[in-house]
């Protein structure tokens, strides 16, 4: 085995949202009473080692075969997975060699693992446990496009996912938790993350970190309403897409005849969810809704909005592959390091920007200014431009 490599606000809703303010008017007066407000984390007098991770993700690591519709074409032996989106979103707002350390995940390498593939993921400085599985494949999987934001996925290699049980102890110190899974894992792996971590580790079960559950799009049915209501009592974010919420509850998330976003039946979806209560206790959690080229709509108990996408112009979307789990890499980094519900929300929107501009992962450059730049952008001059425009 290889050692690694380097908010909630509370829908009493009054409907203007936020108190009727703008994202912008949010931002600037904060959240009363939200226990995901506050400044960033310092770092332990400036070392490049630090007291802990803020994010890991148990999502998997898969080499995507993307196909489009005609005349584009396929395209093959790219870095994907939920694992490595959602990994990228932290680590985008993670600058090397501190912060960068801080995004934990786990990648099994198959037999046919590309050594180019080893190195890039090497050159991320992130806390990567690259596990070699000599006996097995990469998993592979192929995604499909189509009209109308038609997408289907299906493995072409079986797959290896992760569980509670891989965890590393460092990785179980981590202050938040990305889990992509059906409602019954949902609860599984919250309830085994925190059973080793009090019995392995001796943490105080009050001590609790975040966990930020994205459902599985195969398993969003009106089948497994009940179980995900039981599994929102054990999360303090929920987050699927629209498509998914809808589907929940039998019902589509699009406009008929226009295939555009139902924002009031999105609305109303989620309300029903955060009525059941989402979060522990007396359920203060938050839903936040990643609806494509519409952005994303984020509700508590007390307040909700929608936010934007960042790329208004579609000839700025590439390839939507991971943007939905990039968005979640870096709203769960930012609710670690205090950040109230909505930064991290705009964090992920601006994420999620960079993923989708290209097939694949975006592309990392350091200047002779030492700084470091996403597809030519650096990260924060990104995120003031999304800021100006709200």
């Amino acid at each position: 085995m290889a050692a690694p490599t380097d908010m909630v606000m509370d829908v009493d809703r009054p409907n203007p949202r936020l108190n009727g303010g703008s994202p912008r008017n949010y931002l600037q007066n904060g959240s009363p009473g939200s226990p995901y407000n506050g400044s960033p984390r310092s770092m332990h007098n400036g070392s490049p080692r630090r007291m802990g991770l803020d994010f890991v993700t148990l999502g998997m690591f898969i080499i995507d075969e993307i196909h489009f519709p005609p005349p584009q074409p396929a395209v093959q032996n790219i870095p994907g997975g939920a694992g490595s989106f959602s990994a990228l979103g932290a680590r985008i707002f993670s600058s090397p060699p501190v912060l960068s350390r801080a995004v934990g995940w786990i990648v099994d390498c198959g037999s046919d693992f590309p050594p180019a593939l080893r190195h890039y993921l090497t050159e991320w400085e992130t806390y990567c446990l690259m596990r070699e599985t000599p006996d097995r494949l990469t998993t592979r999987g192929l995604n499909e496009y189509g009209e109308h934001d038609f997408r289907a996925f299906r493995y072409l290699t079986p797959k290896r996912r992760l569980e509670f049980t891989d965890l590393m102890p460092e990785m179980l110190l981590s202050k938040s938790f990305h889990l992509i899974c059906s409602p019954s894992r949902c609860i599984e792996q919250v309830e085994g993350i925190l059973r080793r971590r009090s019995r392995e580790l001796g943490v105080d079960v009050s001590k609790r970190p975040l966990f930020i559950w994205e459902p599985v799009p195969d398993l969003c049915t009106p089948s497994q309403l009940d179980v995900a209501r039981q599994a929102l009592r054990n999360v303090e974010v929920v987050s699927p897409n629209h498509m998914e919420l809808c589907a929940f509850f039998g019902i589509s998330g699009s406009l008929p005849d226009s295939g555009a976003v139902d924002r009031n039946m999105v609305e109303r979806c989620a309300d029903e969810w955060l009525s059941s209560g989402i979060g522990v206790e007396d359920g203060p959690g938050a839903i936040v809704v990643r609806a494509g080229r519409e952005g994303c709509y984020i509700a508590t108990r007390k307040q909700s909005c929608w936010l934007p996408a960042y790329h208004q112009s579609p000839e700025k979307v590439k390839d939507p592959t991971g943007g939905g789990n990039t968005f979640l890499g870096g709203l769960a980094v930012a609710l670690a390091r205090d950040k109230s519900l909505v930064e991290a929300a705009i964090w992920g929107t601006v994420a999620a920007s960079f993923a989708i501009e290209q097939i694949g992962m975006p592309i990392r450059t350091v200047g002779q200014d030492g700084k470091e730049r996403w597809n030519g952008d650096r990260v924060a001059e990104r995120l003031e431009l999304y800021l100006q425009r709200l």
